[in-house]
């Protein structure tokens, strides 16, 4: 029996031919490929750069050391974010010596609220940053969160892995705050296999975040021009006695992020398609709604909008006495259809953050509660309509 799985990636010949030229071009790690993905991926979003990452959460720590670089954001201070999200997000803020701060968030639309940020901010002055997650392509309240940003000075950094496409306030999520970080995970909207990014408009934060992705090295030019005599860093020191090359001349300390010509080679393919990917994956959840709706006593189905552009199709069980989300899930496996769990409440269903989960026990109610009874299967673009079909067929067996 073939499985509706959550995600799915199909290679054709255009991808197989794209591959092969990156064998045949010889230049395996990043290149001519990540910077044509790169500018394709920053004028997709609507921002003036953007830089490439072997992975989203890569980005996520090289985003959250840069902003901590250029606005002198101590160690220890705090992160304002969701407790409803994949645990990448928390992970590289712990990595890069912050501390989260976690918020409640909105029941239908999964996502942290601009009333509970600023709650949290007003009590707590220890806090930097905000840090949104556009969970399954929801969008949070970014004009909301900016105005909340400016009257208190904090930074806000976009976690859009989910969101890639999703129109807000007729602009791209993503081109909204100091910073965003993208995923191109295999599960995701545009897929890479593995992959990340990271949009901005300052100049200052790109050039940073392309010296932390390679080590902190000097050097921060997209094309080496050493060979034609024309770099920059060079002639600063052309009068004094430095055998100086910028590849391996270190300014700060960074890490090994860069990304491979294979993923931007995929990345770029992707994106060609993003239009028709979002709609095809937004005309999938319009129609599981229209075939779920009188199931609607039982689970609460995505709030729909031809704006969001949807990871998965989320669902909410309303009363876990009527059946258990193991019990649901179980019974959909059983019958081939992938299903996989809302990741958790953080800091009190999370092992790895059990040392939070006094702080924060019966203060998550709403993400606790999607915690335990939330869950989503595929709405990708590769779903035919006999596979809407069956999902719809399956959920009203095991629910009748």
């Amino acid at each position: 029996m073939a499985q509706i799985t959550v995600g799915k990636l199909k290679i054709g010949q255009r991808e197989e031919d794209a591959l092969l030229e990156v064998i045949k071009s010889g230049q395996l790690s990043e290149g001519r490929k990540t910077f044509e993905f790169e500018k394709a991926w920053a004028a997709y979003i609507g921002t003036g750069f953007a830089i490439a990452f072997n992975s989203g959460t890569s980005g996520l720590i090289a985003g959250l050391t840069a902003l901590k670089i250029k606005y002198n954001i101590k160690d220890g201070s705090k992160v304002v974010t969701s407790p409803l999200t994949f645990i990448a997000t928390a992970n590289a803020i712990m990595h890069c010596g912050l501390q989260p701060v976690f918020v409640d968030v909105d029941r239908q639309k999964l996502v942290i609220t601009p009333e509970n940020i600023e709650a949290a901010v007003k009590k707590d002055k220890g806090i930097a940053l905000i840090l949104p997650v556009h969970l399954m392509g929801y969008a949070v309240d970014m004009l909301a969160i900016s105005k909340i940003a400016k009257k208190y000075g904090l930074r806000v950094m976009e976690d859009a892995s989910q969101a890639h496409g999703t129109l807000y306030n007729n602009k791209k999520l993503g081109s909204f705050s100091d910073l965003a970080i993208f995923s191109f995970y295999i599960a995701h909207n545009i897929q890479a296999g593995e992959m990340g990014a990271a949009n901005t408009d300052n100049i200052e934060l790109f050039k940073l975040l392309k010296k932390i992705k390679t080590h902190g090295r000097m050097c921060d030019c997209n094309v080496c021009s050493r060979h034609l005599g024309k770099c920059h860093l060079l002639k600063k020191y052309t009068n004094k006695e430095i055998d100086l090359d910028p590849r391996f001349y270190h300014d700060i300390i960074g890490f090994n992020f860069k990304t491979m010509e294979f993923q931007s080679a995929l990345g770029l393919l992707q994106l060609s398609k993003a239009q028709e990917i979002f709609e095809k994956r937004n005309f999938n959840v319009c129609y599981l709604n229209r075939g779920m709706k009188d199931l609607e006593g039982v689970l609460q189905l995505p709030e729909y909008s031809e704006q969001v552009s949807y990871l998965a199709y989320p669902l909410v069980i309303k009363d876990s006495r009527i059946i258990s989300r193991f019990r649901l899930r179980r019974e959909l496996e059983h019958r081939g259809i992938e299903t996989r769990p809302l990741f958790g409440c953080i800091p009190t269903q999370q092992p790895a953050y059990r040392f939070l989960e006094k702080k924060y026990k019966n203060k998550l109610p709403v993400a606790e509660y999607l915690g335990l009874n939330g869950f989503y299967i595929g709405c990708h673009q590769y779903l035919e309509k006999a596979d809407l079909d069956k999902i719809i067929s399956v959920f009203h067996e095991v629910l009748k």
